[in-house]
């Protein structure tokens, strides 16, 4: 599975237009299990997924699709980032089947529902069988920042050509890296006040996506990373950026 996660890596895109007949029901108790089985990146947060339907969440640039899960977190330091590296498997494996799906980053389920959930609402996805593309032909149709731009490092083009094609809320691609001899450093930008009050949070689960992007490529090549938080890194960033957390890649 995870060299299928791989490949839609360099494959899939965020689809926006669905068709709105709903998914069969042993195809959604597969995406379910699926999410509820996702590998954390932090053990210690409590994590839960629901998946409603049309009609049963909205927002500010919400899209119309059949189905949206729904995640939500206890408050924990790191649980934005680990909520994208969860979140992402499921992303990568619903294009894996052909399943469209999309980051709303602005959306929450019905008030109802939401006094249902446990905890906080971190992010929703739409998904279901697209009326459009799901999958990008070339890598030259993803526009992203070309790697000397998100690294000053060698030797790690193979892992990081993953989290450079990573998603990210309207393409901010917040990811800086640095590391030598199997420990890749990692950094997220520091927005201005401004900009913080809407990509704050979203910087950091953006980040968790491209986290899990090193993960799977990093397997794919025969290797393991291993994501730790150094206290002597963190009040040592690169300028304008701030630390989220550092991978030993062996």
């Amino acid at each position: 599975m995870k060299d299928k996660l791989y490949d839609m890596i360099f494959k899939r895109k965020s689809v926006r237009k669905y068709k709105l007949e709903p998914l069969d029901s042993s195809t959604l108790r597969e995406v379910e299990e699926f999410g509820n089985s996702a590998q954390p990146l932090y053990d210690d947060i409590k994590i839960g997924i629901r998946i409603v339907s049309q009609g049963e969440a909205s927002g500010f640039l919400s899209i119309k699709a059949p189905h949206y899960m729904i995640m939500t977190s206890e408050k924990k330091d790191g649980y934005l980032t680990n909520a994208g590296y969860i979140f992402q498997q499921v992303d990568l494996f619903l294009s894996s089947k052909g399943i469209g799906g999309c980051y709303l980053g602005l959306t929450q389920p019905k008030s109802e529902i939401k006094k249902e959930l446990e905890n906080e609402v971190v992010m929703v996805l739409a998904f279901g069988n697209p009326a459009e593309a799901v999958h990008r032909t070339d890598v030259s149709e993803f526009k992203r920042k070309a790697l000397k731009e998100i690294t000053n490092s060698s030797g790690y083009d193979r892992i990081l050509e993953a989290a450079r094609l990573a998603p990210s809320a309207t393409n901010s691609q917040p990811w800086f890296f640095t590391g030598e001899n199997g420990k890749l450093k990692v950094y997220c930008i520091k927005p201005n006040l401004l900009k913080a009050l809407i990509y704050g949070r979203l910087n950091k689960f953006d980040m968790g996506i491209a986290l899990y992007h090193i993960t799977v490529a990093s397997e794919k090549f025969g290797l393991k990373a291993e994501f730790v938080k150094e206290a002597s890194t963190e009040n040592n960033p690169p300028k304008g950026y701030y630390y989220i957390g550092t991978l030993f890649v062996i």
